[in-house]
């Protein structure tokens, strides 16, 4: 009973704000663009950052890759097909070596580079210096290798050497006081900055009366998210996201973007921008998780924003996620309010209260698909989530460290499942809100689409509100 209360009250609070927005954004109709679709389009972009993403050289393929480690030492060996032009530098907070090559194709055991976890029963030892490494595509032709350091370092060399006809990277890194370290990583702060992914360009599309959907796998690249016994948290959000896209775009009502087609890194503020770009309707970022110290904790979550986490599990889970950026070496950018501030809180608080409605319609259609975990509807700070204008949720499908979950979440009869209900849970939440759209507005609301609105400055939107 609580919980139908609950929901009640948030019903209740939607329609009273969707009242009060709905009277502002009236005012607002004559600044809408009749070039909408040439503006705002992604059909023509995604095609366009594919196009971009192939390289024109012959691209080099890393066939392995080996490590060397000891409290004061590490090397790092990687072999290629043929030499490439390479990079190297150390970053603080956290602690990492990163190493960016031209785009190569990285043909190595997604366990290679995983830390190692010590058994139960280990002798402690002292730590190495270098703890793991990732590897992947940080954008269009380009490449990149996160070592993770468990002490301050100094790269003593970073080469392409040649073995007759064998081509090798080779990182030397010897260990080093933490002053000098801060200094490298300092002098290096705009090189960060210069590898922020570009935004993708904006190009045509017809005006449709579908609601668009952006689905988000989460992590990509260098940044693999959970890896369990082989299996990839990127790779499982991915292939989950494009089997639910194929269901939703065969339904025929609805149009659908991914952020990411393929194994790339996304920045979180991108991710934002593409949704907002798209004029979204609902964004479902997706992925899975992992929980080590409880390997009996299972099943799906929803989580939506909050300026405050509903639990400290929640926060914990945010705070990881909010570190996708920084961890493969990418400077994050938040992303900018172009309105009032009036116009931000009305809009904000209708956002934010249809996701939760799209929370609770989606844990309701799970239960039939998959496990749900013990509390399945979560809030916390999440960067992802923070478009201010469009509906989002964060599903974490399940535990990659609970077997039953890692079994399911590999498994194409689940997949297959899974994303048909979550395709239906979509279908309702936008069924029930067309409904409510017409009851608020007590008259038939035509199924015509409305071209988005132009960027508004702080003078103009309130000079609209005013009338």
């Amino acid at each position: 009973m609580t919980q139908q209360r609950i929901a009640k009250n948030q019903d209740a609070a939607l329609l009273s704000v969707t009242a009060r927005i709905g009277m502002v954004m009236a005012t607002l109709l004559f600044c809408t663009s009749a070039s909408a679709a040439e503006t705002h389009g992604l059909i023509g972009a995604r095609a366009a950052h594919v196009a971009a993403s192939t390289p024109q050289a012959p691209v080099a393929e890393v066939t392995a890759a080996r490590l060397e480690v000891s409290p004061e030492n590490a090397k790092l060996t990687f072999d290629l097909s043929h030499a490439v032009e390479t990079s190297a530098f150390v970053l603080a907070d956290p602690d990492r070596v990163i190493v960016d090559l031209p785009q190569v194709d990285f043909s190595l055991d997604p366990d290679t580079g995983k830390a190692a976890v010590p058994g139960r029963h280990a002798k402690k030892t002292v730590a190495a210096l270098v703890g793991s490494f990732r590897f992947g595509l940080l954008s269009a032709g380009r490449s990149r290798i996160v070592v993770d350091l468990q002490a301050p370092a100094r790269i003593v060399r970073s080469s392409i050497e040649r073995d007759g006809d064998k081509v090798r990277l080779v990182v030397e890194l010897a260990k080093t006081d933490r002053a000098a370290f801060r200094l490298a990583a300092q002098s290096r702060t705009m090189q960060v900055a210069s590898v922020v992914v570009p935004a993708m360009p904006a190009l045509a599309t017809a005006a449709t009366s579908k609601p668009t959907i952006v689905l988000d796998p989460g992590h990509g690249g260098p940044d693999t998210g959970a890896i369990v016994n082989g299996i990839v948290e990127k790779v499982i959000a991915l292939e989950f996201a494009q089997t639910l896209a194929k269901k939703l775009e065969a339904s025929g009502s609805f149009n659908v973007v991914m952020t990411r087609p393929d194994d790339v890194f996304i920045p979180l503020s991108e991710r934002v921008r593409i949704a907002r770009s798209a004029n979204a309707a609902l964004m479902i970022s997706i992925h899975a998780d992992t929980l080590a110290e409880a390997g009996d904790v299972s099943g799906a979550t929803v989580y939506t924003v909050s300026d405050k986490a509903s639990d400290a599990a929640a926060a914990k889970v945010a705070a990881k996620e909010n570190e996708a950026d920084s961890t493969v070496g990418v400077d994050g950018q938040a992303d900018a309010v172009d309105v009032s501030d009036i116009l931000f809180d009305l809009t904000r608080q209708e956002t934010r209260a249809y996701s939760h409605v799209f929370a609770r319609t989606l844990v309701n259609y799970w239960k039939v698909a998959g496990r749900l975990n013990k509390n399945p509807q979560r809030a916390a700070g999440f960067r992802v989530l923070k478009a201010p204008d469009v509906p989002s949720v964060l599903l974490e499908l399940g535990y990659l460290s609970n077997t039953n979950d890692a079994a399911a979440l590999t498994s194409e009869e689940w997949r297959d499942k899974a994303t048909s209900r979550m395709a239906e849970a979509i279908e309702s939440y936008f069924a029930d809100r067309h409904g409510a759209e017409k009851a608020q507005a007590g008259a038939t609301i035509p199924d015509v689409a409305m071209p988005p609105a132009r960027p508004m400055t702080q003078a103009s939107a309130a000079t609209a509100v005013q009338r």
